[in-house]
């Protein structure tokens, strides 16, 4: 069992993006990463890419280089956001720095120096600093500023506090130490040590984990409230109810679940394609899909085993903690986890969306790139799911039609490799059966077709398909049992309510997946053959009907009624019409008669 993901030409992969929220990652022939951004629709915003003339030369480069596009599914624009920004900031993409303006963003900055100032920015320099964002707007960082500032006083003066500075006693305390905003560093009231405590629990809170800080604003506020001071202690109030907002719950970023891998498996029979996800400090920073050849009938279980171990191994992972679908043998040291609820849940279900659009965009890809393997993959499939002998690439469908047992019309539709062959569909009005017997129409019809075929000397399909269920069934194969060839081509029904398959003999019907492709084309031929049968029968209800009303005129049969519906298509136009024109289609005599009759009327 091998991964295999070949690239397919731009513009297939561009039409398989799906039309859904997300993130797309374009890669050079290389597989380095060129750029990411986010989408509300994602075929959208990247066919835009190669669609207009008008990008400046920096885009025109970077559109030059893309050989492969990856996107991730998320449910929400702000989803989309979100992932954005923490896929940047962990790869840092070329064309990110260059085409994307970051200073539009705001960052906050904990300074590298002395007693660490904390402060929004929308410059980064490389000094050593530490950046938190980029944040969409300017009111989420005043907002997580201000409660940073609520909780710890901070120095916002620009002078130099190093050691020496403050020993030489050139500073002296400014308002913000009189109102309460600053401890004095710089008159050494506050030792670094405890400034630096403060400054981590602060990156705490710029990280998501504000459970600390939560503590000390509820204790402060039933501090004040003790004290009677209601009104400050509604404003700490308000600030509590605000970070909290902030906390809000997302399925790409949850700050309570850091350093995991999360896994999800999607396995169709032949191959399976497994997702990954890896999750840091509460971010997805990270997702791929992979395609794995299933060379024998591997479980899932064995597949996704085998997939974390090599996936874990290619991305160096070191997360000790893995949430799956199921539980499968893993490594030891590592904790596994199957969540059925809530936001872990939610995000072993963002990695198996990705692994089902990956497998929707690699079959959409390989019906354009290669349409003969995606037939032969799907036929080779459902020789396996039907335990047929052979590869069922001519397979017919037949149908019965009638309405209150008059009219009585049957079809046969036939599918070529896995397609309709529309040249070969066949109609068949049912001349032995009178009144409404499905089962001896079936039985009709099954023999002349297949009469016909040995007599004509034509191939015969490898697979029958019957619409119905064991009665239908049977009728058929005591046609194929008088012609012979019971036992020489494969014959089911399939019965519409439950989709059972029924096979000659057994009374245990088969029930595929519903999201098999054998029962997608089964289904496909079943419904191609009643739309065909039944519009045949009301082709042949509405001659009738046609035909009873000319009929009814004396001196008028059939044959010369056959020959003004077939001139003027309808009865209504032969009513409007001149007797120079009636003549022109039958003889004088009969013209004169039936326009004497619609003129009477």
């Amino acid at each position: 069992m091998s991964d295999h993901q070949p690239s397919a030409p731009l513009a297939v992969q561009v039409a398989s993006l799906p039309d859904n929220p997300g993130v797309y990652q374009f890669y050079d022939a290389k597989e380095q990463l060129l750029y990411v951004g986010k989408a509300k629709n994602l075929k959208k915003r990247v066919s835009s890419y190669f669609a207009k003339q008008s990008h400046n030369g920096k885009t025109r480069v970077m559109v030059s280089k893309i050989a492969l596009i990856r996107h991730i599914v998320v449910k929400t624009e702000s989803d989309a956001l979100l992932l954005e920004n923490s896929m940047i900031k962990q790869h840092q993409p070329r064309y990110n720095v260059l085409l994307k303006d970051d200073k539009t963003y705001p960052y906050i900055c904990i300074k590298n120096e002395a007693f660490p100032r904390v402060f929004a920015t929308r410059r980064r320099f490389d000094d050593g600093s530490k950046y938190f964002g980029p944040y969409t707007s300017m009111k989420t960082v005043k907002t997580l500023l201000e409660l940073i500032r609520s909780v710890y006083p901070l120095r916002s003066c620009n002078y130099d506090l190093s050691q020496e500075k403050i020993k030489q006693k050139n500073y002296k305390l400014c308002l913000e130490y009189h109102i309460g905003n600053c401890s004095g560093p710089c008159q050494n009231l506050q030792t670094e040590r405890v400034y630096d405590r403060q400054i981590e629990a602060i990156e705490a809170i710029i990280k998501g984990n504000i459970r600390p800080s939560l503590q000390v604003l509820e204790e402060r506020m039933h501090d004040l409230a003790e004290s009677l001071e209601f009104e400050k202690a509604q404003s700490v109030k308000e600030k509590i109810l605000i970070l909290k907002a902030y906390q809000a719950k997302s399925t790409v970023v949850n700050t309570k679940i850091t350093e995991v891998d999360v896994f999800s498996i999607l396995d169709d029979g032949s191959h399976a394609y497994v997702n990954y996800l890896q999750v840091h400090e509460g971010a997805v920073v990270m997702s791929n899909t992979f395609e794995f050849k299933k060379q024998l009938d591997e479980r899932e279980e064995e597949v996704l085993s085998l997939a974390i171990i090599q996936l874990r191994e290619r991305y160096n992972s070191d997360s000790k903690t893995l949430f799956l679908p199921f539980a499968v043998e893993v490594a030891e040291g590592l904790k596994v986890e199957v969540p059925k609820v809530g936001d872990k849940k939610s995000l072993v279900d963002l990695s198996l969306r990705n692994a089902k659009f990956y497998r929707q965009d690699r079959l959409k890809q390989m019906k354009v790139i290669d349409p003969d393997r995606h037939a032969n993959r799907i036929l080779q499939q459902m020789k396996i799911d039907l335990r047929l002998s052979e590869v069922p690439v001519h397979i017919e469908c037949f149908d019965n039609s009638n309405f209150q047992g008059t009219n009585a019309a049957s079809a046969c539709v036939v599918f070529k490799n896995a397609k309709p062959s529309k040249a070969d569909y066949r109609k068949f009005t049912i001349k032995n059966v009178q009144g409404p017997n499905d089962f001896a129409s079936m039985e009709e019809v099954v023999y002349r077709r297949y009469r016909r075929l040995l007599e004509e000397g034509e191939d015969l399909p490898q697979l029958i398909v019957i619409d119905g269920g064991k009665g239908q069934l049977s009728s058929a194969l005591k046609s194929l049992e008088l012609l012979g060839l019971r036992g020489k081509i494969a014959i089911i029904g399939i019965a519409k309510r439950l989709e059972e398959i029924y096979f000659p003999g057994d009374s245990v019907p088969l029930y595929l997946d519903k999201r098999s492709e054998t029962l997608k084309v089964i289904q496909q031929l079943r419904n191609e053959a009643h739309r065909f049968s039944l519009k045949f029968h009301r082709q042949k209800r509405s001659a009738v009907a046609l035909e009873s009303e000319l009929v009814q005129i004396e001196g008028i049969g059939s044959k010369t009624a056959d020959k003004l519906l077939m001139h003027f298509k309808s009865v209504t136009r032969i009513k409007q019409a001149r007797l120079e024109e009636l003549i022109e289609v039958v003889s004088r005599s009969q013209a004169t008669t039936v326009y004497d009759f619609f003129q009477n009327k």
